[in-house]
């Protein structure tokens, strides 16, 4: 963070400093929540949750090194104390990043939130410093955590915005005014939760309202592929650039394909001039996400060449997303565990398909929450696609979501052994270590409650062991 005093921050967050001898001692460390993270100079934030208050660490975090708590009570170390500590974060944040100098692009969309955020940083990262939301810390307190990690040096800041419900977006995008927005699908992630697709644009489009006019440098970078993100040029002020396949989209793809081993490669095209793209990230879908991060780039100052490049040069910084390992005896491990919704997991098989053209497949996955009233027919539809896709086995995990994957399946002509219901994560590995053999192509994937990251690193352990035997 950028240093302030203690007597500094009290009063833009309007809070007591209480046990604090020097109230002209600053902060020149993190702002952090997890006592594991202190550091000389930081701000401790004292949330109370339902297994954890914050407050009980207090004199551990001092004695590591922090200056003071950001509180709701006393503590009897220094501490400036506030009604509500979620806020005073928020209003120290929103401090922060107007005295930044500092470009801020924000990000939302129902998929790809993360990997598209994870590109245009390592992109923009090559013109100049670039602060980051780690992995999906894209809600009320993750996303000013974020912004305040950034500082006097950092010349964007690049933040994923979440949302479950109207309003949402409109108060994180308060909390830090983006520049330039961007908004990459509106699909049916959380459509339990929103109520429908025309909802979830509502919600998404709140990021283009919010950004200043094309005479105050705002820019909106829309999805020219999906009509609903396309309609939301007509509610920003912002100068708006569209990315995708389309012909009409100013930064667009042409020429896509995929390399033997499923990797993406395409032909960049901007209002600045073309170049090739080849990229490290598994699947088609990646050519969406790098199209809007060059999109990004573009309109902050990069040539073709150089984002192709940088595009081309990417890895997956965030984990359990699209995460491939080989293992020693030729079997490969996609673990894309963190989290699924219908978009994300049809992408995913593909992915599988592509990677396994001449090898066999098996997709582990299990339920998709949050999908309401549409939970049975989207389960159903995976199932069935993975058919079509002509994944080699089906293992579907868990309870009734699980089922209905499987039924889907069956359905779509999936019989005897080719796809299978089993009851936990521990079912799947038993099955999966008896039947892999080398070459074989494992997908994992998953709502993030599921946690069916553990299968993907049992059988990375398993490989790493030589347990499994070729057949």
């Amino acid at each position: 963070m950028i240093a302030l005093s203690l007597a500094e921050i009290a009063e833009v967050v309007g809070g007591q400093t209480h046990d604090i001898p020097d109230p002209s001692v600053q902060v020149t460390g993190s702002v952090v929540r997890d006592s594991r993270e202190v550091e000389p100079g930081s701000l401790f934030v004292a949330f109370v949750g339902e297994h954890v208050d914050g407050h009980d660490f207090a004199e551990a975090v001092v004695e590591a090194g922090a200056v003071a708590l950001l509180a709701s009570r006393p503590v009897g170390v220094p501490a400036i104390v506030v009604d509500d500590v979620q806020s005073a974060l928020g209003a120290l944040a929103r401090h922060v990043v107007r005295r930044l100098g500092a470009t801020l692009v924000a990000l939302t969309g129902s998929a790809g939130k993360t990997s598209t955020k994870d590109l245009i940083a390592q992109v923009l990262a090559r013109k100049a410093p670039t602060v980051f939301t780690p992995g999906s810390l894209n809600n009320e307190i993750g996303l000013p955590l974020t912004a305040l990690s950034a500082t006097a040096e950092t010349r964007f800041l690049v933040l994923e915005m979440g949302a479950r419900g109207i309003g949402h977006i409109r108060y994180l995008a308060d909390l830090t005014p983006p520049k330039v927005g961007l908004v990459l699908n509106v699909g049916t992630a959380h459509i339990g939760e929103f109520g429908g697709r025309e909802q979830i644009a509502q919600a998404k489009g709140e990021l283009v309202e919010a950004l200043p006019s094309v005479e105050d440098g705002g820019v909106a970078v829309l999805n020219a592929d999906d009509p609903l993100v396309r309609a939301m040029a007509s509610r920003t002020k912002a100068k708006v650039i569209l990315f995708g396949e389309s012909g009409e989209a100013d930064v667009r793809a042409e020429n896509v394909r995929l390399t033997d081993s499923g990797q993406p490669a395409f032909s960049l095209h901007t209002p600045s001039g073309c170049s090739e793209v080849t990229m490290r990230l598994y699947g088609e879908h990646h050519v969406s996400n790098a199209l809007a991060a060059a999109a990004v780039a573009h309109e902050l100052g990069m040539s073709a060449d150089e984002i192709a490049t940088a595009l081309s040069e990417a890895g997956s910084l965030s984990r359990w997303r699209m995460e491939v390992t080989e293992r020693p005896d030729g079997v490969t491990i996609v673990n894309d565990a963190y989290n699924a919704n219908p978009e994300s997991m049809r992408a995913a098989l593909r992915a599988l398909a592509a990677m396994g053209r001449e090898r066999r497949t098996w997709a582990v996955l299990g339920k998709m929450a949050e999908l309401g009233d549409e939970a049975l027919a989207e389960h159903d539809a995976v199932g069935r696609l993975a058919v079509r896709l002509n994944v080699g086995k089906l293992v579907a995990v868990g309870g009734r979501e699980a089922s209905w994957l499987q039924l889907g399946a069956y359905n779509e002509g999936s019989w005897g052994e080719e796809s299978v219901h089993v009851s936990d994560a521990q079912a799947a590995v038993d099955l999966l270590r008896s039947e892999l053999r080398p070459g074989d192509v494992v997908l994992v994937k998953a709502s993030r409650s599921v946690g069916l990251e553990s299968v993907a690193q049992a059988l990375i352990e398993t490989g790493a062991e030589g347990e499994v035997a070729a057949r």
